[in-house]
């Protein structure tokens, strides 16, 4: 059987890496990004476009799914893959950050967190071994372990307490996923999740005790919470300094084509973030000349296509004239065309980006983009 993560090349002069995670549900070409499928849905995208895009994993949200419709339906249906006719790999989180954005319907003790529904104000305890439960239930092919993630800013003594507890839960998760089984006939793997704040010495011990633990990857939480980009690439250099070389590296809800691009520089793998779908319902397209604003009125008479290096029926057929009109008509279509040609661009960044450290060009490439991208040529 192959290993779970293959690393094919790194870069000579940056820490970018080019690998292969391997799964039941496919293989995983990184650098990669993952759409984000909420409660089992990528908005707006159906999944037979979602495979057409090129999409070969997708996000699911643990807390959203255990509320609705409940893991337990899920596993009904014979888990997740199953009930949303999704035949990709899948990756779940754990419910932590969800937890983490309820802070005023929360409570957070040693054995785990009370928290009240968002939908009908019930209560629920999540713990490091109902997390494994759902997530077993669920199905997916990459399971998060439950963590708090801290708030920014956070204080070092509140961090710390913070770090010991994520710590402990962590260490539960991985002793619950060893005494339970895989479901539906494909293996499931978990990853731990780094924390410790904006800290590097909490950084490094943090990581230092997810690496004793042990865990099939890694991930790097409690970034892009609005800290300064520049601390959010400090973190992430100090966490992959000392990150196994053989282990997925996943940085968690990043980001912007700049944050990818910075992250992929400093030796991620794995990225997820709601910005493609989220954007594009508010009127933005991500393209390789930079964001467009498809509101403005300068596109009204514009016939130029959406962005014709990018492969997607969306990207190509369609002129930004057409996109401003279906935006300021609030059609569904336009909502619709715009996520899919956001999640076309990340997927073709993330792609190019592997692309580029493969043949030694990363760091040319992404300079050139960067400028391009950043300065714009657009009409």
């Amino acid at each position: 059987m192959s290993s779970f993560f293959e690393l094919k090349k790194s870069d000579d002069r940056t820490k970018a890496r080019a690998g292969k995670i391997n799964t039941d549900h496919g293989e995983l070409q990184t650098p990669m990004f993952m759409p984000v499928g909420t409660q089992g849905t990528v908005k707006t995208v159906e999944q037979r476009t979602l495979h057409e895009l090129g999409a070969k994993i997708i996000l699911g949200n643990t807390y959203h799914l255990y509320l609705r419709p409940n893991d337990e339906i899920i596993n009904h249906f014979g888990g997740l893959h199953r009930f949303m006719n999704w035949d990709g790999a899948l990756l779940t989180d754990s419910g932590g950050y969800q937890v983490f954005s309820l802070q005023d319907i929360r409570k957070i003790t040693k054995d785990g967190v009370e928290f009240k529904s968002h939908i009908d104000g019930s209560k629920h305890f999540f713990t490091s071994e109902k997390v494994i439960d759902i997530q077993r239930n669920l199905g997916s092919d990459i399971m998060m372990v439950l963590d708090e993630c801290v708030p920014y800013p956070s204080d070092k003594t509140y961090t710390y307490e913070s770090l010991k507890l994520s710590l402990d839960w962590a260490n539960r998760c991985k002793i619950h996923f060893g005494n339970t089984i895989d479901k539906y006939g494909h293996r499931q793997f978990l990853f731990g999740i780094g924390q410790g704040g904006m800290y590097k010495d909490l950084r490094q011990e943090y990581i230092k005790g997810m690496i004793e633990i042990g865990f099939d990857g890694f991930a790097i939480g409690g970034l892009s919470v609005g800290e300064p980009a520049e601390v959010m690439y400090e973190m992430t250099e100090v966490s992959t300094e000392i990150l196994p070389k053989d282990k997925p590296r996943y940085l968690m809800g990043v980001g912007t084509p700049e944050n990818i691009l910075e992250s992929i520089e400093r030796g991620i793998d794995m990225f997820d973030c709601v910005l493609p779908t989220r954007n594009a319902r508010n009127g933005q397209l991500f393209t390789t000349r930079g964001k467009i604003n498809i509101r403005n009125k300068k596109y009204q008479l514009s016939d130029e296509v959406i962005d014709e290096n990018i492969g997607s029926y969306a990207s190509k057929n369609f002129s930004l004239g057409y996109m401003r009109h279906l935006a300021i008509t609030k059609e569904s279509l336009g909502a619709q065309l715009a996520s899919q040609h956001n999640i076309a661009f990340f997927l073709w960044l993330t792609k190019t980006a592997r692309e580029m450290i493969l043949e030694g060009r990363f760091s040319e490439w992404k300079k050139d983009f960067l400028e391009t991208y950043k300065n714009g040529t657009k009409k």
